[in-house]
């Protein structure tokens, strides 16, 4: 799933990654994703995801308590 621009909108992630870009919004806000690791806000506020770090996110054991 390499994608040449390693940080992406979340309308391109949805669209590679199959999640809803509600599930994507979701996971954002209540803290699944660490900000400024797997996501970030560009300084017009829009709101990019790091590609590298989202699959290393799904290859992870790691089990959030939250969901």
């Amino acid at each position: 799933m390499r994608s040449p621009n390693r940080w992406v909108l979340i309308k391109r992630l949805a669209e590679i990654t199959g999640y809803s870009e509600d599930a994507i919004r979701h996971k954002v806000k209540n803290g699944t994703w660490m900000q400024g690791r797997i996501w970030r806000k560009a300084p017009d506020g829009r709101i990019f995801v790091n590609i590298d770090e989202f699959e290393r996110w799904v290859e992870s054991d790691f089990h959030a308590t939250t969901h």
